[in-house]
């Protein structure tokens, strides 16, 4: 098993508190309202959302995958962390054991926020991971992420 890490940053106009009600701890709601032509649906299998629950994604038809299933690890609104695990679904294939992210939203002199990105995928075997193998899957959070991004610009008072 390889370990193979990445670590991105984003940046945003939009308050790091905001971004993270809306993008994290509300997202179950807000994102298969906001993008229902790539995600169906965002159920909480196990416990109430927060640290030490478990969320399915149901993809919308047509797409590449169908689901995934992740473990909240950590859910943080005081510190704007949020550390989570894929631990199951279609975008693990058979050559990730998982994959793990950590989140953390701060705040930038301009009132925005940046937040960092770091992503560990464990693959099986001697399998090597090479970053172009994920950037399709960047490129889809990215998306998500501008979505609500926009979503906040256009609704000020919502999530404050």
């Amino acid at each position: 098993m390889a370990i193979t890490t990445f670590i991105d940053e984003y940046s945003s106009p939009i308050h790091p508190l905001r971004i993270f009600k809306a993008s994290i701890v509300d997202s179950h709601n807000l994102i298969p309202k906001l993008m229902p032509q790539a995600i169906k649906s965002v159920e909480i299998i196990e416990g109430n959302g927060g640290s030490g629950s478990i969320k399915k994604i149901n993809f919308a038809e047509g797409g590449n995958f169908k689901s995934l299933k992740y473990h909240i690890d950590e859910l943080n609104e005081e510190s704007l962390t949020y550390n989570y695990t894929l631990i199951e679904g279609d975008a693990l294939v058979d050559k990730l054991e998982k994959i793990t992210y950590e989140v953390k939203f701060e705040k930038t002199a301009d009132g925005g926020s940046i937040s960092k990105v770091t992503s560990k995928y464990y693959t099986v075997g001697d399998f090597m991971l090479k970053e172009e193998e994920v950037k399709a899957g960047k490129e889809k959070v990215i998306g998500m992420y501008k979505a609500v991004e926009d979503y906040l610009v256009q609704n000020p008072n919502a999530y404050v």
